[in-house]
């Protein structure tokens, strides 16, 4: 039996950046633990990163993950972050079997760590590090109706107090994030403003919603906001696993650019 799950898509910022303190990424330090507080501290926590693709749905397993420092040209610091937070190899069992139980064929991973999407944000939401942790990987191919499939896998994962959280970004063209304002502006508020009515419109039917994220490219400025999908498609297991509009939206500036955070209560 589970009560009190909740769900979030975060938008994780450009790789150990939010913990070096720079200045444009203070609200997304503080949006973080505006959701940390308002979720309350879970018995453990599922995480979708848009830094890990494997061929097949893939679980960590292993019971004392290391850190993958998966950036590069940064300060000293970055290389020498530290989050000793444990995996849950029940917890990792239960996502497993879950997907094999809905006809997907899946893995586990006894090697793998933690990368960035996973232990940057963690290390802002829950310093501690006293919270178990497993990452689900997303798959290669990339087909959105896949990603909300396996999020509808995981509302058969029994466990009390769940926190899912899909790490990537709502807007992710890097060259952007260094273009004046102007035209760059506005095909992100663009894509934003569709992606957040998409998100939260609680009239909307489901199954409209469910086709509008599997046909997102055809949203405004779609593929400028995101030349490749890996940093959407966390959300599209957020809302899989969630099957409604979402509860809460968070919006937000990151390096001068629109992006959101949505939260999701499952009871």
């Amino acid at each position: 039996m589970k009560t009190n799950q909740h769900i979030m898509f975060i938008s994780h910022g450009g790789g150990p950046m939010p913990l070096l303190g720079e200045p444009d990424y203070q609200e997304m330090v503080s949006t973080l633990k505006t959701l940390a507080h308002k979720v309350g501290k879970p018995s453990a926590i599922l995480v979708i990163s848009a830094h890990w693709e494997a061929l097949l749905p893939t679980v960590t397993c292993k019971p004392q993950p290391d850190l993958i420092y998966d950036y590069g040209g940064f300060s000293k610091e970055a290389y020498q972050i530290k989050y000793q937070s444990l995996g849950e190899l029940k917890l990792a069992k239960a996502v497993y079997n879950a997907m094999l139980h809905q006809g997907f064929k899946a893995s586990k991973d006894q090697q793998r760590g933690f990368d960035h999407g996973v232990f940057v944000p963690l290390k802002i939401m829950y310093p501690d590090a006293d919270i178990p942790c497993v990452q689900l990987s997303l798959m290669q191919n990339l087909d959105p109706e896949q990603h909300i499939n396996m999020g509808q896998c995981l509302r058969d994962v029994a466990w009390d107090n769940l926190l899912i959280i899909g790490s990537g970004f709502s807007f992710h063209n890097l060259p952007a994030f260094f273009t004046p304002s102007g035209e760059a502006t506005t095909k992100n508020q663009a894509f934003e403003h569709w992606l957040t009515e998409t998100i939260t419109a609680s009239q909307m039917p489901e199954q409209n919603r469910k086709q509008q994220l599997i046909n997102w490219q055809n949203a405004p400025y779609a593929r400028y906001c995101h030349p490749r999908e890996e940093h959407l498609l966390p959300l599209h297991v957020c809302y899989g696993a969630a099957g409604k509009p979402s509860d809460e939206h968070y919006q937000l500036k990151i390096m001068n650019k629109l992006c959101s955070m949505f939260l999701w209560q499952v009871k």
